[in-house]
């Protein structure tokens, strides 16, 4: 019998008042049909009211409690009691970033990267794959013996949220695999983009502002927003839509290109974006890309760029990743939207490290969907060079499609009334005389104990990025410390729910579960405590570095310049900023304090254990050339791993120089300082014995 056929069937049967378990499970399956047909193939063969009609039918016998409601059922569909907080979910594997494309000449950069890696010819072509990127929100969706389990947003790449109550809403994502095209696997995790079609996203506007409610700014904002409610009833009744870009862990190949697997996404019952195109030359590709920039708006969703991806499954094993990207895929990002306005006033903020930043206060301007009333000037010679002035039309726009930034002058519309600014001299917070650092653009304000710093400094430490304290932002940083509860860092770590309890918006509950989530940050990673410190000059990736290198927060305390300067990424102003914050009694104070407090201190090893032996330990190694088998990358992970350390510049104080092809000058001067010279399979030998 044909869908329709089935369909006509129920309907009968509907009509005499028939009921079995049979009945119920076939009234499941063509429900499924027909949301596959109306969502993923915009091939409706019935009437909403029909499907209607018999989905109120299946929650009618369901509500019987005479027949088992299936996993799979579409009444799952209109979402279940709202939960008190959503479960972390540790990702089987990292959701990785992307490394961005600003142009067709960046792309084709990372094109013959790619193929240099792979010891290909400049004119090799291989087959690549180009999709839309959605504007929305990363989800991953795990799927065992066909049935949905779990969905789990991206949140940090390792560690998401189980939102699998609202997934199950979104009417594009399949409760159960479709199998009638493809065999089903035991076990398959889909990675995609929960996203808010246009349409959709300006009625629910609508509908929130009628009932005088906000309004979103975004779709992308609306979706996330929506995927994150604890009420999944809210969430059914937004329609979101959800587009599948790839696999994550699965238990066997469905293909050997990611077109493959796109094409079998599709047959196993999901929404894969109809405009993505494969391409055997880098030229077509680019062209493809350019060719969005101006038809983004003809969709009936947001998109900001595109991502290009080597088509073949083992090209992308053997490209491999970086820290935290993959080298087989690129986003090829759209320009950032611009616009103009009134630059209304300059005034200037005090961040974590003292640093003054001026901001231009605005005449609100809509950019790319978000109401635009202050960006950023960088510093007072961004201002000086570009001669802006209070009152000016600027051009204003989004870089990256999320900072605002002024970005120059409409000198033609200047009516002499425009003041010009300067900057102040004394801190706006607690009013200590600003420096300007020499060699430097920025004014600092150095007072050790200004609030205002203060401030900016315990968000930092509290946010996602560092040490990720749930229910600790902005406005509680401010709550804090303001009220003295929090006057040092580790004060923090001694609040107790009675101090916080009557702080404005707390209540018990609440204040339990900030408690509970500054306890549970005691188990973030060295490189998360490094950077959360605000150490000048110290980001996420030096940070990273140096925990690596020295193996615990003791170890960076008592390095020397010479042994900050022997790790590959670390000069001198960065040695010197961490050498000057350790040397500070206050600093050794709230180290010894944190570490009395449980904080992890020492970095977990990866690879071998810290009880077996390391053979490179205490030894310093440059690396030259093009090694056979190890990229710079790998064998920089593979001499830290066995203990050693990795310079870039070859001294009197380098162990060893491992040298490839085409190796230049550091090994001329390896010889010429007699620092032992080693390939790459005596390096390995070295780790053998």
């Amino acid at each position: 019998m044909t869908l329709l056929q089935r369909t006509r069937a129920l309907q009968a049967a509907r009509n005499i008042g028939i009921g079995s378990d049979d009945l119920v499970d076939e009234l499941v399956n063509v429900l499924n049909e027909h949301a596959l047909l109306y969502y993923t193939k915009d091939n409706a063969v019935i009437t909403d009211s029909e499907y209607d009609a018999l989905l109120l039918w299946l929650r009618d016998l369901e509500l019987t409690g005479s027949f088992a409601i299936r996993p799979d059922s579409p009444t799952h569909r209109v979402g279940a009691a709202p939960l008190e907080y959503f479960e972390k979910v540790q990702h089987s594997e990292s959701l990785l970033s992307l490394s961005n494309a600003f142009n067709g000449e960046d792309l084709k950069a990372w094109y013959e990267r790619a193929l240099r890696r792979l010891n290909l010819p400049e004119h090799a072509k291989l087959a690549l794959t180009a999709e839309l990127k959605i504007d929305g929100l990363a989800l991953s969706l795990t799927y065992v013996d066909g049935k949905l389990i779990q969905g789990a947003t991206r949140g940090d790449g390792v560690t998401g949220e189980n939102i699998t109550t609202n997934a199950r809403t979104i009417k594009s994502i399949p409760l159960n695999l479709r199998t009638s095209a493809r065999p089903a696997i035991d076990q398959l995790e889909v990675r995609g983009e929960v996203y808010f079609p246009r349409t959709s996203f300006d009625k629910l506007n609508e509908t929130l502002l009628a009932s005088g409610q906000k309004a979103f700014a975004n779709p992308r904002n609306a979706a996330a927003g929506s995927l994150r409610l604890l009420d999944s009833s809210i969430t059914a009744g937004r329609d979101l839509s959800f587009f599948a870009y790839a696999t994550g862990p699965l238990s066997e190949p469905i293909a050997t290109t990611h077109s493959g697997e796109l094409s079998a996404l599709s047959d196993f019952g999901f929404d894969v974006n109809k405009e993505s195109k494969t391409f055997t030359s880098i030229d077509e590709t680019i062209a493809f890309c350019e060719s969005w920039i101006d038809r983004r708006d003809q969709l009936n969703y947001e998109i900001d760029g595109v991502v290009v991806k080597f088509d073949d499954l083992h090209i992308q094993k053997d490209l491999g990743t970086i820290t935290n990207a993959p080298r087989w895929a690129i986003a090829f990002k759209f320009p950032a939207r611009e616009s103009t306005t009134t630059l209304l006033d300059i005034i200037v903020n005090v961040g974590r490290t003292g640093m003054i930043t001026p901001e231009a206060v605005l005449e609100p301007v809509e950019i790319g969907g978000v109401m635009v009333s202050q960006a950023t000037l960088h510093n007072e010679d961004y201002i000086v060079s570009r001669d802006i002035r209070i009152g000016d039309t600027v051009v204003v726009k989004r870089a990256g499609d999320v900072i605002p930034a002024v970005v120059s002058v409409i000198e033609s519309e200047r009516t002499g009334q425009e003041r010009k600014w300067a900057m102040p001299t004394m801190c706006p917070a607690c009013q200590t005389p600003l420096q300007r650092v020499e060699g430097e653009a920025d004014w600092y304000c150095v007072s050790s104990t200004c609030p205002a710093q203060f401030i900016r400094l315990v968000e930092h430490f509290a946010s996602r990025e560092a040490m990720d304290i749930e229910g600790f932002g902005s406005k509680m940083a401010v709550l804090l410390v303001e009220s003295g509860k929090v006057t040092t860092i580790d004060d923090i770590y001694k609040l107790r729910p009675e101090q916080v309890i009557n702080l404005d918006g707390f209540a018990d509950k609440k204040a339990e579960k900030l408690i509970a989530g500054i306890q549970n940050s005691k188990t973030k990673e060295l490189h998360k405590l490094l950077f959360g410190l605000g150490i000048r000059h110290v980001g996420k990736t030096i940070a990273e570095l140096l925990a690596e290198a020295f193996g615990s927060l003791d170890g960076i305390a008592r390095a020397t310049e010479e042994d900050l300067l022997a790790v590959d990424g670390i000069g001198d102003v960065i040695a010197k900023s961490v050498i000057a914050w350790f040397q500070k009694s206050s600093n050794q104070e709230l180290v010894a304090s944190l570490t009395a407090q449980g904080l992890k201190t020492e970095q977990q090893m990866s690879g071998i254990g810290t009880d077996s032996p390391k053979p490179l330990q205490d030894l310093t190694f440059v690396v030259t050339g093009t090694l056979p088998t190890f990229g710079r990358t790998e064998v920089a992970g593979f001499i830290k791993q066995w203990g050693g350390k990795v310079a870039s510049a070859v001294s009197s104080k380098t162990s060893f120089v491992v040298v490839g092809e085409n190796p230049g000058s550091k090994a001329d001067k390896a010889a010429e300082l007699g620092v032992p010279i080693l390939s790459e399979s005596q390096l390995i030998k070295m780790t053998e014995s």
